[in-house]
């Protein structure tokens, strides 16, 4: 067998190093970020890689831990996708390591993703979720079998969606119902930020002292987070952003996902690890978020475009908070309160009123048409007939009061009254 050796290059505008070697038994090209920078840190990494390459790399498949298989995806394949699905993946390996807890991976077969599936829907897990979880599963044992380390693909039985069912799980938010989730941020995060999971009983009982101390400290971490996250709930009402891509959204020109000044108008600039597509682009966003961000102070834009950390996951939990202490329900059914996701269907929504689908589709970021298509099948049917009354001219309904006057008196129009998201 040939020896393994691991180089180092740079791509590109990209951030970070990348170590690569070619694969002495399949000749093909595997790589790597280094995450560092600088050339001298670079070189370090790629000799820590070659020699673990060189010690255990080329072991029996039969062999191979699902933990090293793991590493090994994760470190190969899975750094070069987009974070969604990066972060997608991490779930479904998580989930199926809890649940299942297979130690090698040639012990992945047809009964270990059934019962995977079993156990999903035993903790309620949406079918939703399974779903993807399943996909994701299957791609990256289809990568073990390119490359060797799985004899064969195990048969995996993914749920489909129902012909004529919908299976969204939250609707569009109203503007009156943002504008209650703004005045709520304080409780929410007051709601938020308590302890999570079961609390160790105290010794001794806390002194009134101590509790109004607590509740002070408390508070004051409120008032410091409220106008940051007044903040990102705007930017997320007014620039139809995915959670994971407001949360990595920069100033920064060398991240992943950054607000680019130098066009004609402001937009976003997107690399390819952090979308879908999987292809660096430059896309639109709406004059008023453009307007929103260009309040930012020249000398703070730097970093972070929302000040919140870099865990979608607590992200989540707050937005969540924030909309169950304002009784913001978007489905009855399971009792959900609003998301981060539902202000992103909100964005949509406004939208579809006054672009073309093809133009809409930019300002989402969707793949498929037929993804953008929904905003234009839901569409309240009153807030349609609004719009086509006011481009008609006509600003009252024709022959829908039910409050008729005497007879042979006139009819009063009835007011078209319903709002309109702005």
């Amino acid at each position: 067998m040939d020896e393994i050796k691991v180089k180092v290059t740079k791509h590109g505008t990209r951030k970070y190093l990348v170590m690569y070697y070619d694969d002495p038994i399949t000749g093909t090209r595997e790589q790597r970020s280094t995450k560092q920078s600088k050339r001298r840190e670079a070189d370090r990494e790629a000799a820590k890689w070659e020699a673990e390459l060189r010690e255990g790399r080329y072991k029996r498949a039969s062999m191979m831990t699902w933990a090293e298989f793991r590493e090994r995806y994760e470190d190969e394949w899975l750094v070069k996708k987009s974070l969604k699905m990066q972060s997608a993946t991490s779930a479904a390996f998580n989930h199926f390591e809890k649940l299942v807890g297979v130690e090698r991976l040639a012990n992945v077969k047809t009964e270990a993703i059934s019962r995977y599936q079993v156990e999903l829907r035993k903790t309620g897990i949406k079918e939703t979720s399974i779903a993807c979880y399943l996909r994701h599963l299957r791609t990256a044992l289809n990568w073990a079998v390119r490359k060797g380390l799985l004899r064969e693909l195990p048969d995996i039985d993914i749920p489909k969606q129902m012909t004529g069912v919908k299976l969204m799980r939250g609707r569009p938010i109203t503007a009156e119902e943002f504008d209650r989730m703004l005045m709520k941020i304080e409780d929410g995060l007051r709601v938020a930020f308590k302890p999570r999971g079961k609390q160790r009983p105290r010794k001794r009982k806390a002194s009134e002292a101590m509790l109004r101390s607590a509740r002070e400290q408390q508070q004051a971490r409120i008032d410091i987070a409220a106008p940051v996250w007044h903040h990102y709930l705007n930017g997320l009402w007014l620039s139809g952003l995915r959670l994971e891509e407001s949360v990595a959204l920069s100033w920064d020109q060398d991240e992943p996902f950054c607000i680019d000044l130098t066009g004609r108008h402001p937009r976003f600039r997107i690399y390819a690890e952090a979308q879908k597509g999987r292809r660096d682009q430059f896309l639109p966003m709406t004059p008023d978020f453009a307007e929103f961000i260009l309040q930012t102070p020249v000398d703070e834009r730097h970093g972070s475009v929302f000040k919140l950390g870099k865990e979608p996951n607590v992200v989540s939990r707050v937005v969540s908070a924030i909309g169950k202490t304002a009784g913001v329900i978007v489905n009855k059914a399971d009792g959900k309160f609003a998301s981060a996701h539902d202000l992103r269907r909100a964005f949509g929504t406004r939208w579809s009123f006054k672009v073309k689908p093809a133009t809409l589709k930019l300002l989402m970021r969707h793949q498929q048409i037929e993804t953008t298509m929904r905003y234009y099948v839901d569409q309240d049917a009153d807030d349609v007939a609004d719009q086509l009354w006011k481009l008609h001219g006509v600003g009252t309904s024709v022959g829908t009061s039910p409050n008729r006057q005497a007879d042979g008196a006139e009819e009063k129009p009835q007011v078209l009254t319903r709002a309109r998201l702005s």
